[in-house]
């Protein structure tokens, strides 16, 4: 198991490092085109430029700045070259996280998010990653208003060798997850992951049904591990943003999926989401396949971006 770990890392890296091709060839590639140049105020003002055209952020590109800044006086830093790997390193600080994702004992990993932007994909991957490494998962297929939903998520739970439980289309979707507890007791499984509708955040009634979902898990598993994680999709970059503050508001979020960085030009909003929600990315997708979700890495993120 760790050989194969060993082995996927560099190919996702590479993966990674290809997603982000769309932001890293744009101004933020010329500027550090030439990494013996001079840093002077126009490298500070094209780098102010390209970090926002890439969706960081304006008080997320400041901050930045400012540190950067910061690190070229205090290190004497002589050149674009050396400016650039100060950059990486700040980049890996901001979007840094310590707290601890999952726990010991029972796990629920309840994913949110409005229709289209890869949820359901997503759940199909986390379970066939975490059956990889040895945990014995479960599904909850919990969005029960979207038509073919749970079959869809069937699917991927035949690709990733793990049980499901579902009802009919329409049902209670705090049901199904009563019925997803029930039966994860009894397999003696560690992660209970639920799909839930794909609601927008203005939709009142959509979030009170999660919260009944959530009042079920605290009933029927007391004691376990929850994390409420938002499906974010990266092409859409500040939006995203606005949508996150807009859920965080109603479910208690604490952390965020953030998909098809491969199409974007827009990765810089995987900078400004730690500043600007104060939650940690805990995954990232770069492609189609099962395995092109990974957990967040800031370090590899910042070097691939730059």
């Amino acid at each position: 198991m760790e050989k194969a770990k060993k082995e996927k890392k560099p190919g996702f890296f590479a993966r990674l490092k290809e997603g982000l091709s769309k932001t890293r060839g744009g101004l933020l590639g010329l500027i550090f085109g030439n990494s013996d140049e001079k840093i002077n105020d126009e490298f500070y003002e094209e780098l102010e430029d390209a970090l926002i055209m890439a969706d960081c952020g304006y008080d997320t590109t400041e901050e930045i700045l400012d540190k950067l800044k910061a690190a070229v006086k205090a290190q004497k830093l002589p050149d674009r070259g050396a400016a650039k790997q100060a950059l990486i390193s700040i980049l890996t600080e901001q979007m840094t996280d310590e707290s601890d994702f999952l726990a010991e004992g029972d796990n629920v990993l309840l994913i949110v998010g409005v229709n289209g932007v890869g949820k359901t994909t997503s759940i199909g991957k986390l379970a066939s990653m975490y059956r990889a490494e040895g945990r014995r998962p479960l599904l909850a297929a919990a969005d029960t208003f979207r038509a073919a939903a749970a079959e869809q998520l069937t699917v991927w739970a035949e690709r990733a060798d793990v049980p499901i439980i579902k009802h009919g289309e329409g049902a209670d979707p705090a049901a199904v997850v009563y019925d997803a507890i029930a039966a994860y007791r009894s397999r003696r499984n560690d992660l209970l992951i639920c799909d839930t509708a794909g609601r927008l955040h203005n939709k009142k009634n959509l979030m009170n049904e999660l919260a009944k979902i959530r009042r079920v898990i605290d009933r029927e598993l007391p004691g376990a591990h929850v994390e409420v994680l938002l499906v974010l999709d990266a092409t859409t970059g500040q939006n995203a943003i606005a949508q996150a503050k807009a859920f965080g508001e109603s479910c208690g979020l604490t952390g965020i999926i953030l998909t098809k960085l491969d199409g974007t030009a827009k990765g810089g909003v995987v900078v400004a989401v730690k500043k600007e929600l104060g939650l940690p990315i805990r995954f990232i997708g770069v492609g189609e396949g099962i395995d092109d979700l990974q957990p967040f890495d800031p370090a590899s993120f910042a070097e691939a971006l730059l």
